[in-house]
């Protein structure tokens, strides 16, 4: 299997199942010289580490990261950093009965095709047991922009949509404030009657993530292929269970004219660059390379596929059956996808910052 890692400059691997031993990550490009702890680490995988509410999978996993090398004395020394956590409560008998059929939803069958065999144990390699590494190595990527980015940024994902519920605004503030990552303490309710609708229901929902970095220069990003926005689609899109990305307006933008989607610039002595935008319908990025602007994402979710209910299936033999997922599941798995997506956008604006730097030795 290819495809573990991601990056060029700033670059994660990682590695393990969900019901192995441990899953780990090594990551390639942080500078020396970066004060580094475990707790800058851990803050960021309590946040999104399981059995912390009723609307998250009650598997009860601690995510205690440790580091193997890469740290000296609190300092980063400037080669690879080995991470490692330890799966400490598998419940593999709860997949027994399931070793033979195909989950509806997962990726038990392509996985099969391919390998000619695959992990029924949770789905091994294919979990999102594998987003605690995104998220470690997003704490390190935030790391490296704050020793390069002198003055405040931020990166920031919340929870906007459930089902067909939504939110009617955004305060950063409110997002740590409760289980759900939401921005909009009006919405709270509204988000947890669906959830807990689909839940009783022996079903799951989806939903949408909202991600938003500011305080970032213009200029991140190669014009062509590594275009700034396509790199961050992917490392969006490469989350489990996502299946839309959005850049700015996204897919509204088709039904917009022209002088409708255009953000008009103006002179403006008090703005960054000394010129201003009268709006952001293009989410902070133009032809590939970020404009100074707030960079905005959008990612649509699907339900969680573990649900209690009996769905039709085959066998490993193709034989029709029937299949009901039991163990420990998400009811939303939108919810412990956030800080893997303000994760993912650290990684990919910490890798084209260390390009930039690299080419026009900043």
């Amino acid at each position: 299997m290819t495809g573990n890692g991601f990056g060029n400059i700033f670059r994660f691997t990682t590695f393990g199942e969900s019901h192995g031993k441990a899953i780990g990550c090594v990551i390639e490009g942080v500078p020396a010289q970066i004060p580094l702890g475990i707790s800058d680490i851990q803050s960021a995988l309590d946040r999104r580490k399981p059995g912390q509410s009723r609307f998250t999978t009650q598997r009860n996993e601690s995510d205690q990261v440790q580091i193997l090398s890469g740290v000296f004395n609190g300092m980063t020394t400037g080669t690879p950093i080995g991470l490692l956590i330890e799966n400490q409560d598998q419940h593999s008998q709860d997949y027994s009965e399931i070793a033979e059929k195909f989950r509806p939803g997962h990726a038990d069958l392509p996985y099969f095709l391919k390998y000619g065999n695959r992990d029924y144990r949770g789905g091994g390699r294919a979990s999102a047991r594998e987003t605690a590494l995104r998220v470690a190595a997003g704490a390190l990527a935030k790391k490296v922009l704050a020793h390069f980015i002198k003055t405040p940024f931020d990166i920031t994902a919340g929870l906007i949509q459930v089902g067909k519920e939504k939110i009617s605004s955004w305060d950063s503030a409110e997002i740590n404030r409760n289980a759900l990552f939401c921005p909009d303490a009006s919405a709270l309710p509204r988000f947890e009657n669906v959830i807990e609708q689909a839940r009783k229901n022996k079903n799951s929902i989806g939903a949408v993530i909202e991600i938003r970095a500011s305080g970032f220069p213009a200029g991140l990003g190669e014009p062509v292929y590594d275009k700034l926005d396509a790199d961050l689609a992917k490392a969006l899109m490469s989350i489990n269970a996502v299946k839309g990305v959005e850049i700015g307006d996204g897919f509204a933008v088709a039904e917009m004219t022209g002088t409708q989607n255009n953000d008009e610039l103006r002179a403006d002595p008090n703005a960054l660059n000394g010129i201003s935008f009268s709006s952001n319908h293009a989410g902070g990025i133009l032809g590939g390379l970020s404009t100074g602007q707030p960079i905005i994402a959008r990612i649509a979710v699907k339900p969680t596929p573990s649900v209690a209910t009996s769905l039709h299936t085959v066998t490993i033999q193709k034989e029709n059956t029937d299949i009901q997922t039991t163990g420990r599941h998400d009811p939303c798995v939108g919810i412990r996808a956030v800080p893997v997506a303000e994760a993912m956008t650290a990684c990919v604006l910490a890798d084209h910052l260390l390009r930039l730097r690299a080419q026009y030795n900043l």
